[in-house]
């Protein structure tokens, strides 16, 4: 404590279960900034995951399909991850079959770019599939 006082620093205590405690003399509040900087670091670098989201109909045309299709795999390929839904309105819930179908369909079209991260569950009014992009090989 001596020390630390000649010096006009802090005395940390870094480990108090050891015998003896272990402390170091440093400036605590240039000890806390670096901390500080270094989480604000890996924050920054850590990546943003960004969910698109396709909807999708239970008697959704063929055309339509290709053409939301194309959007997906792009999506994919910018390394987003995309939520395909099907969404029931009214009495179209009766064909939850129909949802399933399209949906494995789309999964298995996108498969050479994103792999399925969950599969197709009826929740509500919509049944959802979620597909993330494959890792790149480099």
């Amino acid at each position: 404590m001596d020390m630390a006082g000649g010096l006009d620093l802090d005395l940390v205590e870094i480990s108090p279960n050891a015998n003896p405690p272990v402390c170091k003399v440093i400036d605590y509040k240039k000890f806390l900034y670096d901390k500080k900087k270094k989480e604000k670091e890996i924050k920054a670098k850590a990546s943003k995951v960004v969910v698109k989201e396709i909807r999708l109909g239970p008697h959704t045309d063929d055309h339509d399909f290709k053409f939301k299709l194309k959007h997906a795999e792009k999506f994919l390929t910018d390394g987003a991850k995309v939520k395909v839904d099907v969404f029931f309105k009214g009495r179209n819930i009766i064909y939850k079959e129909k949802g399933e179908i399209i949906l494995l369909k789309f999964a298995q079209a996108l498969e050479e770019v994103g792999k399925v991260e969950k599969m197709p569950k009826l929740e509500g009014k919509k049944m959802i599939l979620i597909i993330a992009p494959k890792k790149k090989n480099k």
